[in-house]
């Protein structure tokens, strides 16, 4: 996994006091990666650099690369993810990973099980129905990162006594996702009612004016509320993993 006589040689500094152990973790941060065919490098260390391990991005891989990949992944993490897996994408590859599982809504596969490891909580909330699968993809994310996870789904602006009448999801968020289409308002109702970080996610749900989700995208970045963060359109993925690292901060403040 490592290249071994670099590794050698940095075990046998520490050993010979020539460097300490909290310079040779530093050097292992980035010293770490592994070739898989002659497709993807496989960055086993980012784990240790960022809090997160390296996770598959699906679209344009074929099953036959994401295969690999898992298969090489997973003797190094405890968990294997890979995102927008199509239903006969996952098939494939299951086919060549048989305990794989899949994620349908999230269009996630995912090896080992999901544990809460984090305090806090990250409540994620969607707008519609329709916002359901990039809402999916966030809270399948963070469970899967270790997080716990309080969904509340089709709660937008057009029916607004549904959100109210579910306030307590806001207030017992230490982080909240919100996924809206649209005109993406619903962020923006949320953030005047949390007091904590609100990460807003555009999805390309609407008719033509929504121009595939770049009306919600403005209004979110144009929004009157304080504490809103914007994430890229339909990326469900992004807003869990900057959730779970505020949470991490927040942690690592207080030790």
């Amino acid at each position: 996994m490592t290249q071994p006589e670099a590794l050698r040689t940095l075990l046998e500094s520490v050993a010979a006091g020539q460097i300490t152990p909290g310079d040779a973790l530093d050097r292992l941060k980035y010293f770490d990666f592994e070739p898989v065919g002659d497709f993807a490098r496989i960055d086993h260390h980012r784990s240790l650099r960022t809090g997160f391990p390296e996770v598959i991005w699906g679209l344009g891989k074929t099953p036959a690369q994401i295969a690999e990949i898992i298969k090489v992944m997973r003797d190094s993490t405890a968990v294997v993810m890979a995102t927008r897996i199509e239903p006969d994408v996952y098939a494939e590859v299951q086919s060549k990973v048989p305990d794989l599982r899949y994620y349908q809504t999230a269009r996630i596969c995912a090896l080992g099980t999901p544990q809460v490891q984090h305090p806090g909580k990250i409540g994620i909330l969607s707008a519609g129905t329709a916002d359901l699968p990039v809402a999916e993809e966030a809270a399948v994310t963070a469970e899967l990162g270790g997080f716990q996870v309080q969904r509340l789904w089709d709660v937008g602006v057009s029916g607004i006594h549904r959100l109210l009448s579910n306030r307590q999801v806001i207030d017992a968020a230490n982080v909240l996702i919100v996924a809206a289409g649209m005109e993406g308002a619903l962020p923006s109702v949320v953030g005047g009612l949390a007091d904590c970080p609100v990460i807003a996610v555009p999805t390309s749900v609407g008719y033509g004016a929504s121009f595939n989700g770049l009306a919600a995208l403005l209004a979110m970045l144009n929004s009157c509320a304080a504490g809103i963060g914007v994430v890229n359109i339909d990326n469900g993925f992004g807003a869990a993993m900057l959730a779970g690292q505020i949470i991490r901060t927040a942690v690592k403040l207080h030790e």
